[in-house]
């Protein structure tokens, strides 16, 4: 088996870049693990069913550190000037080092901590359809699912309001991916521009900290030397896309699923007490990042009766998993009232999402408070028609709405 040949993933294809799960559920009937060819042109092997990918996502056999990787492509997608002052984020490392660095924030995403921020997320969520209300129409994505998580975590991490475009805007050229590998140029000039950024903010929060997140991991540098400038560095640039980026997804892909699911939006909207059920659901019916979550084999491995070998890529399709039947009853149909809903797209074990809680309670927030002051809302272009990011990060890149004006 270790023989079969990959199978394109084609990004080239809008109709695969629309939805993609018609393939993902060949693949997985296929066999339980699948070598794939997926955006840039890269090599993996897709775990494609939800116990196999739950056993791989703790198997320390597995690495997160891209050095593992035997296909030197891989690394080159970075840019290269700073290749290992990125790889110091915790996302791309493993124990001891993962270990140390999550605990320096992991206190700042505790389900506690996060539950306090409701009445700022609230409020900034308010203030961003106080602008559209009156008009009757609105890209959700570009006028709400965007600036919402951007200026949640930019206020955590103590970010001024007028630089939070720009380091947006860098953060797309880098992650942006496609058919064709990413241009290493515009990666590199992306890279310096925020390189330059993040070390003039730690310079800015050093002179006079604030009472954020930023100037706490500051003073653990100084003080404490818990650790090195390249980690920090690392850790703010982490902390900023990851704080952004996938959750813009989620309540892009949220609303836009409840649009073309209407029985389930009328359930929604007479039941509000269903939002935590339905924001799970979302997540495992069409998650933030697609088809899953990249490892390198720090040996050669068996998954599931394949043979793996060393430095291979793992891609663990959480996205192909999520609608695993064995797992999950009637997995394509979407059932925001849905019990026992344990997906995989926050992934598991040690690299579970630190975010995870911050991003539920946006997409409740986000969700819920478009169903309640946007009456009438429909789409307001073809269905067909509404481009999805191709890459690994799934999501619209615009939502075009219409619904009553209001005061």
């Amino acid at each position: 088996m270790s023989e079969q040949q990959p199978t394109l993933l084609p990004y080239a294809d809008p109709a695969f870049v629309a939805d993609p799960f018609p393939l993902y559920r060949q693949l997985r009937e296929d066999g339980p693990v699948r070598r794939v060819v997926v955006a840039g042109g890269l090599d993996a092997w897709l775990v494609t069913r939800y116990e196999d990918g739950l056993a791989a996502l703790s198997d320390s056999r597995l690495s997160s550190d891209v050095r593992d990787a035997s296909d030197s492509r891989i690394p080159r997608q970075l840019p290269e000037t700073e290749r290992d002052s990125m790889l110091s984020n915790m996302l791309r490392t493993d124990p001891p080092d993962h270990t140390r660095l999550r605990r320096l924030v992991s206190q700042a995403f505790t389900a506690r901590r996060v539950a306090g921020m409701r009445p700022r997320i609230q409020a900034i969520t308010d203030g961003l359809l106080d602008a559209v209300v009156p008009v009757g129409r609105a890209d959700l994505v570009a006028d709400f699912a965007l600036p919402l998580p951007v200026t949640v975590i930019s206020e955590l991490l103590g970010v001024p309001v007028d630089e939070r475009r720009d380091f947006q805007q860098w953060t797309d050229r880098m992650l942006r991916r496609g058919v064709e590998p990413p241009d290493p140029a515009v990666v590199n000039e992306a890279w310096q521009h925020m390189r330059a950024y993040l070390t003039g903010l730690i310079h800015a929060k050093r002179s006079h900290p604030g009472d954020d997140l930023l100037s706490g991991l500051v003073a653990a540098r100084d003080a404490q030397q818990r650790l090195s400038e390249d980690e920090l560095i690392a850790m703010v640039f982490l902390l900023l896309v990851a704080g952004y980026i996938t959750t813009v997804n989620l309540i892009g892909t949220g609303i836009a699923t409840l649009l073309a699911h209407p029985d389930q939006l009328d359930l929604l909207r007479c039941d509000p007490e269903l939002l935590p059920g339905a924001v799970e659901e979302f997540l495992r019916y069409d998650g933030p990042v697609s088809p899953g979550i990249a490892r390198f084999a720090r040996e050669d491995v068996e998954i599931a009766g394949v043979a793996v070998p060393r430095g291979a890529t793992v891609l663990i399709g959480s996205a192909v998993a999520d609608r695993d039947p064995e797992r999950f009853p009637d997995p394509d149909r979407l059932d925001i009232t849905r019990k026992d809903n344990a997906h995989l797209a926050f992934g598991h074990g040690i690299h579970y999402c630190l975010g995870a809680p911050l991003a539920r309670l946006e997409g409740q927030i986000a969700i819920g408070t478009v169903l309640r002051r946007l009456p009438g809302l429909a789409l307001a272009a073809d269905p067909d028609g509404i481009r999805r990011r191709p890459g690994g990060l799934r999501g619209p890149e615009s939502l075009p709405v219409t619904f009553t004006p209001g005061g």
